[in-house]
């Protein structure tokens, strides 16, 4: 009651503050109100930018139109509304009196401000020119359509990359391995070199003629060379699946675009780590070199193993439960699960790019196999639709941020080096490596392949998501500028010139992809078997993972009854599948095409079969055949078809060792 008695003398003592206080709040309340107007209106923007993209690819589509992708279209939609922002659309100003005389060393996060005995707190938003200050409310407004970096990197660019992981045609990928693996790793580094010395270079010459306006060191250099070296040929990608060439040199750029992306990653962050001993942390000095390599190497395993872990623990479940029964939240499981390995990765202080990459080709790998038909195909749709969005947002956003971003540092001397600089390092980085692969390749790497190659080495979201994650100092916001230009140039006139070039070039087109179109196949050559061709190192980790890991993880490998020793005979049974046991006469493995036996193929042409030895030599059964179908016709669909499917009315089947038992070859 004395508490209460007390408090009504305070209210009835101070009616003008309660009044003052009561304002306040209606005050507050409005411009929270008008704040999530603001908002709304802002993300509205970007899904009117997207369905006006939509629209129009599919006008493209119609008309059959090529010289433009979705990507470069979402750009220049972006421009469009970039420019309106700024220059059309002005906020009246709403700003009081500030005082200029604090004067501190560094910026403060938050600001703790008493006025009149009351205390408010201000958080940095960033910094804005001296020319600009009477226009807060204007760069209030640009600053809401400039989206936080984080939301890149935590929202954006997880499901592109792990989509790239678990829709990765495995074949194709694998039978090339030894080249993608070269491209991606040394490839990138040799770039990332590269460019950093050339454009130290170029740093060096702004000096002479005075146009440097901030420190620019050799650190910054590697580190622009790295953030630059990472292609994303989405563009002409798209282009290749929709006029169907070569499945191998598809494979290349493919694999190498999405390697790539992860070693520039973890790359640029182990030249940011490199700080020698001293005063300067510039200087060069053998240990820090040292100690970056090592957590160039530390950084990407930990992330691979991440990745790769995750996808098992997402296998084991799916594999020891029964969630199939529920499809929706064995959907939304797998889901989660993959997500969260980015996340998991960046509160470790590893790489979520590499994590979440290793991750879906992990799930594609195991996890598919465990989940429900319902669920392989919502998964599928899930990820090829939050890429698409999420691919289009970004080149969308790139085109705003072109007049929306308010730190711009535009130098045409550092332009046209970085753009020199680009293309002699992807071709430091395409024709030296060619020339090496081809002296261990039996079919060699064209020069027309390379050509393409070079030409295909395009820059997009992951270059964009780097540079914009830190525009703190003058040397990361001119690179950030340039870098804008660079994909433009190379998304625009790369991208839209992909069919010239395709056709500059005479690579051919409208081929099947299940079909044999090794690069460099000289006419009348001597193809090889499946077996030959396939990597020597996924031979010995395919036969490791047929036998053991599929029966563990999955419904869909063989019994480890017929797998393991006799001895132990009690832990195969347990751990083996009931599916898997039931199965074992119908497997099917989708990677199987690569490492076939022989003496397991057979083929089916009308009243023919024609099925292989040992040795790989034919052996016919039946009627012989006129027709189109050659020798070089069987050879192709004996060593890349896959288990079963129809091409040309012609029917190749796989068939199993228990099958051939018990039941007579079908005609």
């Amino acid at each position: 009651m004395s508490l209460c008695l007390f408090i009504t003398v305070c209210r009835a003592s101070s009616p003008q503050e309660e009044e003052d206080s009561a304002m306040q709040n209606i005050v507050t309340e409005k411009r929270a109100e008008e704040s999530h107007r603001q908002d709304s209106a802002d993300l509205l923007i970007f899904i009117l930018l997207l369905t006006l993209t939509i629209l129009t690819i599919w006008l493209f589509k119609h008309r059959r139109f090529r010289f433009l992708h979705e990507t470069g279209l979402a750009m220049i939609y972006g421009l469009i509304v970039g420019v309106i922002l700024r220059y059309a659309v002005h906020v009246p100003r709403d700003v009081g009196t500030a005082s200029m005389g604090c004067f501190v060393n560094i910026s403060p996060a938050t600001l703790l401000v008493n006025i009149s005995g009351k205390f408010y707190e201000y958080t940095l938003k960033g910094e804005i020119s001296a020319n600009l200050v009477n226009d807060v409310q204007d760069n209030e407004m640009l600053r809401k359509v400039t989206f936080d970096p984080e939301v890149f990197f935590n929202i954006l660019l997880p499901p592109i990359i792990f989509h790239a992981g678990y829709s990765l045609k495995r074949r194709h990928f694998f039978r090339n391995m030894g080249s993608i693996l070269a491209y991606a790793f040394v490839g990138t580094v040799i770039s990332c070199f590269v460019i950093g010395l050339l454009m130290y270079g170029c740093v060096m010459l702004m000096k002479q003629f005075s146009q440097l306006g901030g420190d620019f060191f050799f650190t910054d250099c590697l580190f622009y060379g790295a953030i630059v070296s990472a292609t994303d040929p989405v563009t002409v990608l798209a282009i290749f699946h929709e006029l169907q060439v070569d499945a191998d040199m598809y494979a290349l750029l493919f694999g190498e675009s999405v390697l790539n992306d992860a070693v520039a990653v973890v790359l640029s962050s182990s030249i940011v780590a490199y700080q020698p001993q001293g005063d300067n942390s510039h200087t060069f000095e053998v240990m820090a070199l040292l100690k970056s390599f090592g957590m160039f190497l530390g950084v990407f395993s930990g992330s691979f193993s991440l990745g790769v872990a995750t996808g098992v623990v997402t296998a084991l479940i799916s594999f020891f439960t029964k969630l199939r029964d529920f499809q929706l939240l064995e959907t939304a499981l797998f889901f989660l699960m993959s997500w969260s390995t980015f996340l998991l990765a960046e509160a470790c202080g590893f790489t979520g790019v590499v994590a979440v990459l290793f991750c879906g080709i992990t799930q594609a790998h195991y996890t598919f196999n465990n989940l429900s038909p319902e669920s392989q195909d919502r998964t599928k749709q899930l990820f090829e639709l939050l890429n698409f969005l999420a691919e289009n947002f970004i080149f969308s956003y790139m085109g705003l941020t072109l007049f929306t971003f308010q730190n711009h540092i535009f130098n045409p001397m550092f332009i046209v080096g970085a753009f020199l600089a680009v293309f002699v390092g992807r071709a430091a980085n395409i024709y030296p490596l060619s020339f090496l692969l081809n002296l261990g390749r039996r079919y060699k790497i064209r020069s027309n392949f390379q050509h393409m190659m070079m030409f295909a080495g395009l820059r997009g979201a992951m270059t964009f998501a780097l540079s914009i994650r830190d525009t703190a100092t003058f040397a990361r916001q001119m690179m950030f500028s340039t870098n804008l230009l660079v994909v433009f140039f190379t998304v625009w006139v790369c991208g839209g010139g992909t069919t010239q070039m395709l056709s500059c070039q005479r690579i051919r087109v409208g081929v099947d992809s299940d079909q044999d179109n090794s690069m460099g196949l000289a006419d009348g050559s001597e193809r090889r078997s499946t077996k030959q061709e396939s990597a020597w190192l996924f031979r010995i980790w395919y036969n490791f993972d047929h036998n053991y890991l599929k029966p563990i993880l999955t419904h869909s490998g063989p019994p480890l009854t017929t797998t393991l020793p006799p001895c132990c005979g009690p832990v195969a049974r347990l751990l083996t599948s009931p599916q898997a046991i039931e199965n074992e006469c119908q497997l099917k493995d989708d990677d199987s095409d690569l490492i076939l036996t022989d003496g397991d193929i057979n083929l089916s042409y009308g009243d023919i079969t024609v099925s292989t030895d040992a040795m790989g030599a034919h052996t016919n059964s039946g009627r012989s055949f006129s027709g189109t179908a050659t020798s070089d016709d069987l050879d192709r669909e004996l060593a890349y078809g896959d288990h079963e499917l129809v091409m040309r009315g012609t029917r190749l089947q796989h068939v199993s060792a228990c099958e051939c038992k018990h039941q007579p070859l079908v005609k």
